[in-house]
């Protein structure tokens, strides 16, 4: 590969803006005392909340890679903290379903909503069919990402 490509040029940038909201991230569950998988869990769960996809603790251990019991563990605790409520569903009384407490969308709004804000500027700065491109490209790269994990 060529390192000096445009390609690579957008693979380095991408890099380098996962890595600033990988720290985001990480300062924001240290601020909070949570764990980074934690914070992932939410971001999950708010995803989820967004699209109407219901969320019991099976998909949620399935987005995040974990057992069955590190993900009661981790339900449990974001439960403690008042971060996320278990709830029966109404359609089927024997699964649980997993929603974010409004607790935890203040702290995000709080720590998070600048940036946001400032990312919202600045796309407001591209016409539309430019967003279209963007979101193309980075619909693509996700799901490039996600099917070519290292063994």
């Amino acid at each position: 590969m060529d390192d000096q490509s445009p390609a690579m040029g957008l693979v380095h940038l991408l890099r380098a803006v996962t890595v600033e909201f990988d720290l985001l991230g990480a300062e924001f569950a240290a601020r909070q005392g949570l764990h980074p998988t934690d914070v992932r869990a939410l971001i999950h769960l708010l995803d989820a909340a967004r699209s109407g996809t219901p969320a019991t603790p099976g998909w949620l251990g399935g987005q995040l890679r974990l057992n069955s019991a590190g993900t009661t563990a981790l339900v449990d605790r974001l439960e403690r903290l008042g971060l996320v409520r278990r709830s029966r569903d109404t359609a089927d009384r024997r699964r649980v379903l997993l929603e974010v407490e409004e607790k935890a969308t203040e702290l995000g709004r709080a720590f998070f909503g600048p940036v946001i804000g400032e990312v919202v500027r600045a796309a407001e700065g591209f016409e539309e069919g430019e967003l279209e491109t963007v979101r193309r490209f980075l619909a693509s790269v996700l799901e490039s990402a996600g099917g070519t994990r290292p063994a």
